[in-house]
């Protein structure tokens, strides 16, 4: 049990750092352009910036919990890094298998191609760094 005052364990330190700082990145790009799209030319591909705003908000999300820290925001992210890893993985097979369902490119479109597959390499790296931290504790 924890004393009231102690403060959670860190989850930034080392490569963690470099982890929330790409987090934040993704965090930018995916809202930015997420926020455009939907407000200038939803109508054109709604699915795929609405994935594009989705991937945004769980990246927030897992930056959030990495720099809040402790146990119950490291599971957190685990949770939220193996569902950005599963959504990466579907949504990149789905626009390879049926390029006409995505008119225009999400984050995770083809793996994160247009992000240099940033999507699909940071949960990857976030889940080695997670499970590392928890078994430091």
């Amino acid at each position: 049990m924890t004393e009231v005052n102690e403060k959670p364990a860190r989850l930034i330190g080392g490569p963690g750092i470099l982890l929330v700082w790409l987090y934040g990145v993704m965090v930018v790009g995916a809202v930015s352009r997420s926020v455009y799209q939907i407000a200038t030319e939803f109508d054109r591909a709604p699915l795929a910036y609405a994935l594009s705003a989705v991937a945004g908000v769980v990246y927030g999300f897992i930056t959030y919990s990495l720099v809040r820290g402790g146990d119950r925001a490291r599971r957190a992210a685990l949770v939220c890094c193996a569902a950005e890893l599963a959504g990466v993985l579907i949504v990149g097979t789905w626009t390879l298998v049926d390029p006409s369902a995505f008119p225009d490119a999400t984050v995770w479109s083809k793996y994160g191609m247009g992000y240099v597959f940033i999507p699909v390499l940071l949960p990857l790296s976030a889940l080695y760094w997670l499970r590392r931290a928890g078994t430091r504790d």
